[in-house]
């Protein structure tokens, strides 16, 4: 059995002290390029971090005095009192149309009730020239009112529109029977829908 034994083949143990050595040469390199790196990037050097400190320093300072001129810019300069010229203001004339307007709404069981008031910049021969033809600017007006829809009546702008098919079916009329409009506003005095 003895010569068994020597028979077998013996397997030597690698030696710890060659792991240890690499191990300490390894971390010795990893420290070394760890230091040097600090080094060529100025870690160790005092200096440079005065010379940064000063160089925020003023850029803070610099940046200060660009955002009081940024203020000051934004005020604007001073206000300064001019007299102002005399506005040339147009004297309004009015005519509100006595009788009512009554309509039928579009394909509806409603009724549309309204009375109209006009104004104008110009003289009073805008005045005048909607009393002499009343009965035509009326008859113009039912028949912008006559083509109002329920659906229409619904819109948040309706009265404006109206307003503005009123002025331009008025200014019509006066166009083809005087050759001049003037009517400038239509405004509603009364406005019943039922």
């Amino acid at each position: 059995m003895a010569d068994e034994d020597t028979d077998e083949v013996v397997k030597a143990k690698p030696p710890i002290l060659r792991y240890v050595l690499i191990a300490f040469i390894f971390i010795f390199m990893m420290a070394l390029s760890v230091g040097i790196t600090a080094y060529f990037l100025g870690f160790f050097d005092a200096k440079q971090d005065e010379e940064i400190e000063k160089a925020v320093q003023q850029l803070e300072q610099e940046a200060e005095q660009a955002r009081s001129r940024a203020e000051e810019l934004a005020r604007g300069p001073d206000k300064v009192s001019i007299d102002a010229p005399q506005l040339q203001r147009f004297k309004n004339s009015y005519l509100e149309i006595e009788a009512p307007l009554v309509a039928n709404i579009l394909n509806s069981r409603k009724v549309m009730q309204v009375k109209v008031a006009i104004m104008t910049h110009y003289d009073d021969r805008v005045i005048a020239n909607m009393e002499t033809h009343a009965f035509a600017v009326r008859s113009e007006m039912l028949d912008v009112l006559r083509k109002v829809s329920e659906s229409e009546l619904a819109k948040d702008d309706f009265r404006k529109k109206l307003a503005e098919d009123l002025k331009m079916a008025t200014n019509s009329v006066l166009e083809r029977y005087e050759d001049f409009g003037g009517v400038e506003e239509v405004f509603f005095t009364e406005f019943v829908v039922q």
